[in-house]
């Protein structure tokens, strides 16, 4: 893994040098008798103290550098925790295989489902092999055979969104990008299984609705989902990406925003100092929350989840527009 998980937020830094003490410390106590029980202790207290305060009010533009954060649990990371016997399927059956868009099947709690997901690596030789998290439409022709596999087995999916959008390159366009995402999002709507999606990093466009559509939209606390990135909002609206601050604070791309809108169904709460902090504990709240609301869907007819998702999606738009009216 390289130094680049090494990164540390602008407001992390007192934290860091509090854990940079701790280990200064530890290290000394190992070539000496001196008992450093109460000051570690005193520093761990000052650690946990700092982490809350660190935490507590975050702006927009804070929780998109949470969001982006290296050590963040990605797709894989949660495929590999939460599904049993997985087994990947590759190729879109015209093209070629994608690979940043993860696709299979395995065993969720016991419940045979299609897994679907965005990876964008952990380092350099794997953000270039998963494309740094961005699909072609190949990935997305993937995503809707592996949905048609699960209407035809009565396979509930799950999606692990995590894009900062679709590849937008002259090849991808070239094989129709445009038409890729669109066919992804109605055969969302059209399925008669389950479909639990949920934004764990970064949502970005209509690369991330592509897998979006659901019966349950659920965000972590420190994910972000939007229209545009920061810094491409900012270069439009201000000829800057240094206006990248100001943008996220228009765009409305916290999930604290997006529950107020109705767009999303839940809000999964991550350890204290984000799930980067605490990959097992984050990853386990997701398993739970996503466990709930399948267990909810399932007791759905065909007809009622597919009814369910379309009138979720066009009852997302009139919310939105009445919001907007009032503002």
């Amino acid at each position: 893994m390289s130094d680049e998980t090494n990164v540390v937020l602008d407001f992390e830094r007192k934290i860091v040098e509090i854990e940079d003490r701790i280990k200064t410390v530890t290290a000394l106590a190992k070539d000496s008798d001196v008992n450093i029980d109460k000051e570690l202790n005193r520093l761990q207290l000052k650690l946990e103290r700092q982490i809350k305060l660190s935490y507590a009010n975050l702006t927009p533009w804070q929780r998109v550098q949470i969001a982006r954060h290296p050590k963040r649990p990605q797709c894989l990371d949660y495929v590999k925790s939460l599904i049993d016997d997985f087994v990947p399927l590759c190729g879109d059956r015209m093209f070629a295989d994608d690979p940043t868009m993860i696709g299979g099947i395995g065993r969720y709690h016991g419940i045979s489902v299609v897994v679907i997901g965005q990876e964008k690596g952990v380092d350099l030789e794997t953000r270039v092999k998963y494309n740094f998290g961005m699909a072609k439409p190949e990935g997305y022709r993937k995503a809707q055979r592996l949905m048609d596999m699960a209407e035809k087995f009565n396979m509930p999916v799950i999606c692990f969104v995590d894009t900062d959008g679709a590849y937008p390159g002259v090849e991808s366009e070239a094989r129709g990008q445009a038409e890729a995402i669109a066919a992804s999002i109605q055969k969302c709507l059209q399925l008669h299984v389950p479909i639990i999606s949920v934004v764990i990093g970064m949502g970005g466009s209509g690369g991330a609705i592509a897998i979006a559509t659901a019966n349950r939209i659920l965000m972590m606390e420190n994910s972000i989902y939007s229209v545009i990135s920061p810094e491409g909002c900012a270069s439009i609206l201000w000829r800057s990406a240094e206006k990248a601050k100001e943008a996220a604070e228009a765009l409305r791309l916290t999930a604290q925003d997006l529950k107020h809108f109705g767009v999303i169904d839940e809000i999964i709460t991550e350890p204290v100092g984000g799930a980067h902090r605490d990959m097992v504990a984050a990853i386990e709240k997701v398993d739970e929350t996503i466990y709930r609301h399948l267990q909810e869907l399932m007791t759905l007819s065909g007809e009622e989840l597919k009814k369910q998702r379309n009138d979720k999606i066009l009852e997302m738009g009139h919310h939105i527009e009445v919001e907007s009216t009032k503002g």
